[in-house]
């Protein structure tokens, strides 16, 4: 029995694995973002929004490691930079302050997009039935979604 991977299979792989460093560099700018909250947040909300924002980019931490680790499953490159992470990323640095409340917008919109993101990457899993991909997306399209809705829900 031949153990070889056809040139298709092949070629759905690094399809994948190409969306997947993306999400990942959509993932570490987000978690860059979410630190930069974490440290810089002020007002009357401070404790909470600090916690949360601690709890998020320590989230967001883990999920890149298994991102990375499953692109490197793929046989594919992980991106490493940040300026790489810059050229793939969909999400936009904050390099300002902005006031708490623009922090949870800004970061809601962005958890959003990621789910999106990982949406899309799962149409494509699924149709190759890589069912190790689709265990990493079907858990990150679950946390973004419940963060977004978190961070919405502070908003109000």
């Amino acid at each position: 029995m031949s153990t070889t991977t056809s040139p298709k299979s092949l070629q759905h792989s690094q399809k994948i694995a190409d969306e997947l460093t993306h999400l990942l560099a959509d993932t570490y700018i987000l978690y860059t973002k979410t630190q930069n909250f974490h440290w810089n947040v002020t007002g009357p909300h401070f404790y909470s929004l600090h916690k949360m924002f601690e709890e998020q980019y320590k989230e967001l931490a883990e999920a890149v490691d298994i991102i990375a680790e499953r692109i490197r499953a793929l046989k594919a490159v992980a991106p490493g930079s940040q300026s790489h992470f810059l050229k793939l990323s969909s999400i936009k640095e904050e390099n300002g302050v902005p006031d708490a409340r623009d922090m949870l917008k800004q970061l809601a919109k962005d958890h959003e997009t990621l789910a999106h993101h990982a949406t899309i990457i799962f149409a494509t899993a699924a149709k190759t039935h890589d069912d190790a991909t689709l265990d990493v997306l079907t858990e990150r399209m679950r946390s973004h979604e419940k963060t977004a809705w978190m961070l919405r829900s502070s908003i109000e």
